[in-house]
């Protein structure tokens, strides 16, 4: 029986309710599995610790989870503390000491969920978004001077490799060979941005030469807003760099019904260190202990990890469950409408896992 050591990183917020509930998922799967089962390690790394501490997590934290097969992590973000802070001191510690240079983030419509889009049909919205993640606008390259004066000024530059830009396309194009359509839509802003984002598009047609049987489009930053509103049915796999992926990402979400069921893997493609799945939706502390987190992000970051570690047929279980009670209005949180719990959503999760697991037994 193989054992997948799994590290989870709840972070902050709603991140502390929906990563045990992500647990407890696995953990009902594995239950009913005799291929595997999972290790898990918890690190409370995050607001709290930086108010013990002064740091968010850790030196020698990347060391403690270097060796896990993978990472479940919650949210990062700290009202009483600044957001720069809290994402350079934990999530990007991490995707950059990863080197967890995709991020990959599937958008469909899920049965049951209305999404804001009337004319848009359930297949019709379908995509996988690509986001550059180690470089680009989060770079970090830039600083300030003059703090506090009137001739005060701050940069903050974007910065794109040759290296980096080929393998993040690279990527997105295999992405979009493996899906059914092998479409691929490749945003830039090479209009006003001259340099980088014109760099970003001559690399992008080296790379399609590799690639003949995947159609692609181009598409300005902007312009793309209002395609993945008016002709959601046009896309399918979608390459953007670190800034733009990140709101386009979040625009896709918001189409396909909430932010609250939308996952993300942080990838490391050649499997040197450990991938990170999270659930988009941040650390909502507006909602923090009240059990009206959706879990549902969670549990899709879930089947992400599943299929990074190679479970494929588990993957497709936990989907299947997740399907069956979006379906069902009276399982919906308060993001989607309803009045369902963390819990209640968590506990008919489960409880399909393990009744669909004595069903294969017997």
């Amino acid at each position: 029986m193989k054992t997948y050591a799994i590290a989870t990183i709840p972070g902050d917020g709603i991140g502390k309710e929906v990563v045990p509930a992500g647990r407890a998922v696995l953990e009902a799967l594995a239950s009913t599995s005799r291929g595997f089962r999972f290790d898990f390690e918890n690190f409370d790394w995050g607001g709290d610790w930086f108010r013990a501490h002064g740091v968010m997590m850790p030196d020698d934290g990347l060391d403690a989870i270097r060796n896990k097969d993978a990472i479940l992590f919650g949210s990062a973000g700290d009202p009483h503390i600044p957001d720069h802070v809290t994402l350079w001191g934990l999530r990007l510690k991490i995707c950059q000491g990863f080197d967890q240079y995709a991020n990959v983030r599937p958008t469909r419509i899920l049965p049951g969920i209305d999404g804001p889009l009337k004319r848009c049909k359930p297949e019709d919205l379908n995509w996988v978004i690509v986001r550059e993640n180690s470089e680009g606008e989060y770079a970090g390259v830039g600083g300030r001077v003059h703090q506090g004066h009137p001739i005060e000024a701050a940069t903050d530059v974007t910065m794109m490799t040759r290296a980096g830009v080929e393998r993040i396309l690279r990527f997105a194009f295999k992405l979009a060979q493996s899906r059914p359509r092998k479409h691929l839509t490749v945003v830039t802003k090479s209009n006003a941005q001259r340099h980088a984002m014109v760099m970003w598009d001559q690399i992008a047609g080296e790379v399609a030469a590799e690639f003949p049987d995947v159609t692609w489009d181009k598409e300005l930053v902007d312009a793309m807003t209002a395609r993945m509103v008016d002709k959601p049915a046009t896309l399918d796999t979608i390459v953007a760099t670190n800034l733009h992926a990140d709101i386009l990402s979040d625009l896709a979400a918001a189409l396909a019904g909430s932010l609250g069921i939308a996952p993300t893997g942080n990838v490391d493609p050649e499997r040197r260190y450990p991938s990170m799945f999270e659930p988009i939706h941040g650390s909502a502390f507006d909602i923090m202990g009240k059990g009206l987190a959706n879990p549902i992000g969670t549990f899709w970051s879930v089947v992400m990890l599943l299929e990074h570690l190679g479970e494929f047929e588990a993957a497709q279980r936990v989907m299947a469950a997740i399907e069956q009670v979006t379906a069902n209005p009276a399982l919906h949180t308060g993001d989607l409408g309803g009045s369902a719990t963390t819990a209640d959503v968590t506990r008919a999760v489960c409880e399909l896992l393990q009744a669909d697991g004595r069903r294969q037994a017997a």
